[in-house]
């Protein structure tokens, strides 16, 4: 028998299922990904929505085609000023911007309570891939027909649809691929309630370990049985939502995400308007240099991933970067007036630091905090966590948008200031968690030792 290409070789070497899972990592990736890139052109079109008046001529002067336009002029639309476009044209646009971006995210803020580690990373990069697609796509239509920068977008989310509707598969037993189960369970009736108590399955390797004869007490009274109430024939009951709360972690980590997605969108939404005003590009280019900023929050949300599966430690690693995050964005309000080059660096540090733990805590966190000790075998509990996680970082994204354009017409360094205090209350609701990690550890070294 001849010896398969090596290319064949490759493809036969991986599993019908492992091809599924990869098949449906990639789709979910792309759907979510277009989701993201519907939110960029608002923050590219701001440059676009008011001009500085004095600046304007300099702009336009850089361009044969609008240097033409100014010899013969041609008919303007009847909404749009020497300073922008209407009600735009006016001092009191920042604010204006700002309400807009408001409206759009309590909408989004709504929506999300309705609704692990390295491989929740990479996935969970779909975020800053959308927003650097929306961004570069707002940014080709943005000088020439900016309503573009809107309907393109939709017409990309409206074609992913229909692809979700035809290729997106539900359930591994649809297309009859193994689905391995992580626990056994038993079934058992007390009176008129049927409940179920579930064993965790534990691997040669878990078992293997040494525990701490304490421990070991704790884990088989408490950790190995579940008992998950009230279900019948359609499942699983869902957790109710104060339920969700009492699980430990998930009050502090939602109010941790909410002051990190107050400074991430407050990037995702201001980032090219500010880049226009202090390095006096016009929309189109200070669009293209805000994508570095979501480049560096790719890698930061996959190292985030990284090291803290390696150190099993998910509150430690978002402080980490939390801390280091606050400096480094008081070091580019001032290195970003220094010239491009600076910006550039300041742009893919900042994203990557910024961009990390609010890639963590929505992704494996929520899904550790879902699949919690007290929930094992509850699918359903695991979204109305995600929910609430996401949801409450959802309206610190709603209100970041709107204080910067509330504070930015006192100083951009104000807005800085503003970032850098959330990023510290983000990390103060932590502390108490980052704590719990490292005493455990002290026990577990301890433990060893003796």
């Amino acid at each position: 028998m001849a010896q398969l290409p090596p290319g064949i070789h490759f493809i036969t070497s991986f599993s019908r299922d492992q091809w599924y899972r990869a098949f449906i990592f990639s789709l979910t990736f792309l759907l979510y990904a277009s989701f993201h890139l519907s939110r960029k052109p608002i923050s590219i079109v701001k440059g676009e929505l008011h001009k500085h008046c004095a600046a304007s001529r300099e702009v336009e002067l850089n361009s044969y085609k609008e240097y033409a336009a100014q010899i013969q002029p041609a008919k303007k639309p009847s909404n749009v000023s020497q300073c922008g476009w209407e009600p735009f044209d006016k001092n009191n646009y920042k604010q204006l911007l700002g309400a807009l971006d408001y409206s759009f995210l309590c909408a989004y803020a709504i929506g999300m309570y309705l609704r692990r580690g390295l491989i929740m990373g990479i996935w969970n990069s779909h975020t800053s891939v959308g927003n650097i697609l929306g961004s570069l796509i707002a940014a080709y239509w943005v000088s020439t027909c900016w309503g573009l920068s809107f309907v393109m977008p939709g017409v990309i989310i409206a074609v992913m649809g229909i692809v979700c509707f035809l290729f997106l598969i539900e359930h591994p037993k649809d297309i009859s691929c193994s689905c391995t189960p992580s626990s056994s369970s038993k079934t058992f009736l007390n009176g008129a309630s049927r409940f179920r108590v579930q064993v965790p399955t534990l691997n040669a390797k878990e078992t293997s370990k040494p525990q701490d004869p304490e421990m070991q007490h704790l884990l088989t009274d408490c950790e190995n049985c579940t008992v998950v109430t009230g279900e019948g024939r359609h499942g699983t009951s869902a957790i109710s939502f104060l339920g969700a709360l009492r699980i430990p972690g998930v009050i502090e980590f939602s109010l941790c995400l909410l002051f990190a997605k107050l400074v991430s969108y407050t990037f995702l939404f201001w980032l090219p308007l500010y880049i226009t005003n202090v390095e006096h590009l016009d929309a189109k280019r200070a669009g293209d240099l805000s994508t570095l900023f979501d480049v560096g929050g790719i890698f930061g949300g996959i190292l985030a991933g990284l090291i803290s599966d390696r150190l099993e430690k998910r509150a430690s690693t978002c402080g980490m970067m939390l801390l280091l995050a606050a400096p480094t964005l008081y070091m580019f309000s001032a290195v970003s007036k220094m010239g491009l080059e600076a910006t550039v660096v300041m742009l893919l540090i900042s994203g990557a630091l910024v961009n990390g733990p609010y890639a963590l805590i929505t992704t494996a966190v929520s899904a550790d905090l879902g699949t919690h000790k007290s929930l094992k075998g509850n699918a359903r509990a695991l979204s109305t966590v995600t929910a609430i996680i996401d949801g409450t970082g959802s309206v610190g994204a709603a209100l970041g948008p709107l204080l910067a354009g509330l504070i930015s017409p006192s100083g951009w360094n104000n807005v800085f200031y503003m970032l850098m205090v959330a990023d510290a209350c983000a990390l103060l609701f932590l502390l108490r968690l980052i704590q719990k990690e490292l005493r455990c550890n002290a026990d577990h070294t301890l433990f060893k030792e003796h």
